[in-house]
């Protein structure tokens, strides 16, 4: 059970029925009988990459701040939605956030929350599962094209293919209503992402993740998300309280 606090720090309490140290038979050990994190990435039977695995973010850098890695002056934010961040970093809105109301973070925020999520990967299709608010993602590897005139959601319609050990996911047909980050990084309803999954090692993802929404920036930008395997664990549930009474707290002196 998870419960909104103030400053939208979600306070989480597991349930000690949760399967949270099964160890899983695919996973290498070292000598001492730690897994194995630098042992060399896994392959499925066709040969691509296996993606497999519980992911958690190493660092809340880019939660905090998706542009943390801009120097001033270089950001390629349009006016309107620079002034529009500034002013959500002063806290004024952040009882706004759809976070903070129990609805999606969107992508690709909602790879950086500090809730892990699980890859499930199949030929025709990979499954993100999302610890955060119960939340998935369908990659679809079927070869079909995206919607053209998609009824618009929080999490977008995805569709998926390899670039040699590289998984290149598209992602469009969002409502334009999600924070990127932290700071208050403005979406659109023409936002374009672009997110490069690759698995260097046995423990180890990076997301590579191109924003192109034109109604806010003025280029498409990127950012390197790395990410860090969870051995022998697994999801557990988060339910994110509606009814919660510090919302109304939020953005107040």
């Amino acid at each position: 059970m998870c419960k909104l606090a103030s400053l939208l720090i979600l306070v989480c309490v597991a349930s000690p029925a949760q399967w949270l140290h099964v160890p899983a038979k695919s996973t290498p050990h070292t000598k001492d009988g730690k897994p194995d994190l630098a042992a060399p990435a896994p392959r499925r039977p066709d040969g691509k990459p296996d993606l497999t695995g519980i992911w958690g973010t190493e660092s809340p850098k880019y939660l905090a701040n998706l542009a943390a890695d801009f120097k001033p002056g270089d950001f390629p934010i349009q006016p309107w939605a620079e002034a529009l961040t500034k002013e959500r970093m002063t806290g004024i809105h952040a009882g706004e956030e759809s976070n903070a109301n129990c609805l999606p973070q969107g992508v690709p925020r909602i790879d950086a929350t500090p809730n892990p999520f699980k890859i499930v990967q199949e030929p025709d299709l990979v499954v993100i599962l999302y610890e955060a608010f119960g939340q998935f993602r369908q990659i679809y590897m079927d070869g079909r094209s995206l919607p053209k005139d998609p009824n618009p959601t929080w999490l977008g319609y995805s569709v998926g293919h390899w670039d040699g050990d590289t998984l290149v996911v598209e992602t469009t047909g969002f409502n334009g209503k999600t924070w990127l980050d932290q700071a208050g990084h403005p979406t659109t309803d023409a936002l374009r992402v672009t997110e490069r999954y690759h698995r260097r090692d046995f423990g180890h993802l990076h997301i590579q993740v191109t924003i192109d929404d034109p109604k806010a920036y003025t280029k498409a930008w990127t950012v390197t998300e790395p990410m860090q395997l969870l051995p022998d664990t697994d999801l557990i549930e988060f339910v994110c309280n509606e009814n919660e009474k510090d919302l109304k707290h939020l953005g107040k002196k």
